[in-house]
Order: structure tokens, then sequence, then C-alpha cells
């Protein structure tokens, strides 16, 4: 069926007005795994398996930076950490003696869908939304901020079209990308009106 109906992409996001809404409606999530994952999401732009199976070894606090090690491309990717998310990261490794910075008991020993807690904080809100649309709202954001289009597909590891030769020779460092990331944290935090 899908050659006869093209399915339409989606294009839900939280907008900045709501923001301050479900900031505050998740950090009463009374479950700290998921209140952090969620945040961590919303500000990184990560895909769902890829925030919620995230593992320490892949996180380097001294160079405030992580690795997605298999993305949906294939392709690692090293990441920077905002300042916000350094000390999100730092009060999780407190007292966390799992491989997984988001762990749960559960059959894979991470996260997986908290459909229950994202239930609450719609009927906190009224803000209807899922986890992907917590990726759409980074990407949307760093768009917002006219981040070099290079830098937001870095940042959220999509491909670059073959035929734009000119990808092929811009190589973004982890550092190259911190700035635009602590860009779209402090813009996200100040309209939800906390403070990086």
């Amino acid at each position: 069926t899908r050659a006869w109906y093209k399915v339409r992409r989606r294009t839900s996001h939280i907008k900045a007005h709501e923001l301050k809404a479900w900031f505050r409606s998740v950090q009463e999530i009374e479950n700290p795994v998921i209140r952090d994952c969620l945040q961590f999401v919303i500000l990184t732009g990560c895909r769902k398996t890829e925030a919620m199976s995230l593992k320490w070894e892949h996180v380097s606090l001294p160079d405030k930076s992580f690795v997605i090690v298999d993305p949906k491309n294939h392709s690692p990717l090293e990441l920077p950490l905002s300042d916000y998310l350094m000390s999100l990261m730092n009060l999780r490794l407190q007292g966390n003696e799992s491989e997984y910075v988001f762990p749960a008991e559960s059959a894979s020993g991470h996260l997986t869908e908290p459909k229950k807690q994202l239930y609450l904080v719609t009927e906190n809100t009224g803000i209807h939304f899922t986890i992907h649309d917590l990726r759409r709202t980074f990407i949307t954001f760093a768009e917002s901020l006219d981040i070099s289009h290079y830098a937001v597909k870095a940042l959220v590891n999509h491909k670059v079209s073959n035929s734009d030769v000119t990808a092929g020779y811009i190589q973004l460092t982890v550092d190259r990308l911190r700035e635009p990331m602590q860009r779209i944290t402090d813009y996200i935090l100040s309209e939800a009106g906390l403070s990086s």
C-alpha cells in the first residue's frame, strides 16, 4: 500500500511557547532516569534508541562529548555536550552502577518507551508529543537560529546528498559543533525559563 498512498511526513513538535510548561512537567516526573532522558533527547536531537541505549563507555565527561556508536545511518558520530547536559550527566553518574546512562529494569537493561510518563506530561500540559517529536523540536529550533545547514545535519547525523560535492570536503569535528549545540541548548532553556 505504500506504493499506492504517499505517507505524509509528520510535522509535530513542541513549540517555543510550550517549552516552559513542558519542562516544568517533565522535571516533576518522579523517575529521574525518564526525566533526564527526555531532557537529553530534546537538547541533543538524538533518536530515541540512540539516547536510551547510550553507554557510559561512550561518554567522555573530560572531553564534554558522547559518541553514538551505531546510529541509523551506521556512521558513528561524536557530539558535544552543552553545559546543561554536562551537569545532568554528572548527576546521572553519581551512584549509577549500570553500564547504561539511562538504566532500567528491562530485558535490555536500559530505558524503553516510557509511555505512562509521556501520557502524564500530556495530561498536565495539554501538549501531545512523542519522543521523536523532541528530535523534530531540536532540529526546528536549530534551523530557526540560522545555524549552518551542514552543522544541523551533522548534529542529528543526517546523511548529506551524494550530489552535494561541497559536503564531501567539510569536516565537522566535535569542537566545531560545540558552539551550535550550546546555542540550541541556550535557546531552548531560555524559552523554558531555565538557565543553562
